[in-house]
């Protein structure tokens, strides 16, 4: 089995979940991947990891399309070399651009090609691929599929970490824990509105809340600052590891809507406040938002229209509404597919014997 991922967590954690099955059931996994993922992909389950180039269409102007054609055709070229070493069954690919080369290269070499879409609205580089690959969602519907070998909803595989700590919520009772995050790089629209939003809550709610933030290391001073006359207290990192465990202790999760993190969010069953990140071509992050809302298990608040002001409204409503609280957490588990990764293992597997969904 040939995987490909762009080398963000958005992409190589559900690539990671699948390659654990398939080498559980005993087949051979190589990654593809682009030079972002380095620092990634150190305990990847494959028997050996590729870095090709790749680059992402960032303008129309010439020399912005001259430089992906090159980057994109160097790609393919050594894609082309490691589908003929690796012999592949089939190739399945998790989206962004990066997959292209791999793909296409699996494609020309008349390998069977299952793609993952893990948004509520399919990638551009996903949709360029769909007439000629079997297409596997994270979502029942999907926007923008056209021409698919076939469709086949699994659900976005998640890691092992993530299925453990599914537990039950637990209403807040004396404190109020609060979760920030945005994403592996951080979201520095949290560290602009998050605290002075807190600053604007009552002394007796102030004294509940305990928060844990992910701040961007150069955002990490001026939170602290603002943070420590306010609340006893808060932890700021850049980066948690063990972020399935934190999104399990949180009453309450304030986030970006990253397929990932709304699969997360739905397999631990947390009520989110979901911020989509804004100025995204297709929108994925606002349609992720919404597919969990219509559950009931999130609010969609867009950042345009996100003040301080409206973000402590928000956090007032929840922190004395712990039976609304507990509902949406219900409503959250409607996407949830823990099985996710052993579902689309057996998509795998039946494309590669030929089998038609």
């Amino acid at each position: 089995m040939m995987l490909a991922a762009g080398g963000t967590g958005g992409h190589l954690f559900p690539a990671e979940a699948l390659a654990l099955v398939l080498t559980r059931r005993g087949h051979k996994v190589v990654l593809v991947t682009d030079a972002r993922a380095e620092a990634l992909v150190d305990t990847f389950p494959a028997e050996r990891v590729h870095f090709v180039p790749s680059a992402t269409l960032t303008g129309k102007n010439p020399v912005a399309l001259a430089r992906m054609a090159v980057a994109n055709g160097a790609g393919f070229m050594r894609s082309m070399r490691i589908v003929r070493g690796f012999r592949p069954d089939v190739a399945v690919g998790f989206g962004g651009y990066p997959t292209l080369p791999p793909l296409s290269a699996a494609r020309a070499l008349k390998v069977p090609l299952v793609v993952h879409e893990a948004n509520a609205v399919i990638g551009r580089a996903n949709k360029s691929l769909a007439r000629h690959a079997h297409v596997a969602t994270s979502f029942p519907e999907v926007r923008g599929i056209q021409g698919a070998l076939s469709e086949t909803h699994v659900g976005i595989p998640v890691r092992e970490a993530v299925v453990a700590a599914a537990a039950p919520y637990e209403a807040p009772a004396d404190s109020f824990r609060l979760l920030v995050f945005g994403g592996s790089q951080g979201a520095r629209v949290f560290a602009d509105l998050v605290p002075p939003a807190i600053a604007l809550l009552s002394q007796e709610q102030r004294a509940r809340l305990r928060i844990v933030q992910q701040c961007r290391p150069e955002d990490m001073d001026r939170v602290r600052a603002a943070y420590a006359p306010l609340l006893e207290g808060f932890e700021l990192a850049p980066f948690f590891k063990d972020l399935p465990a934190r999104i399990a202790a949180a009453h309450l999760v304030v986030s970006r809507s990253g397929a990932s993190t709304v699969a997360e969010l739905s397999i631990i069953g947390r009520p989110g406040l979901l911020v989509p990140l804004p100025g995204a071509l297709d929108q994925d992050q606002a349609h992720n938002a919404d597919a969990l809302a219509a559950l009931g298990g999130a609010r969609r608040l867009d950042q345009k229209a996100m003040t301080p002001e409206v973000l402590a409204a928000e956090l007032t409503s929840l922190m004395t509404d712990p039976a609304r609280l507990a509902g949406m957490a219900a409503g959250a588990t409607g996407l949830a597919r823990p099985d996710a990764a052993e579902r689309l293992a057996d998509l795998a597997e039946r494309i590669a014997a030929g089998d038609t969904p």
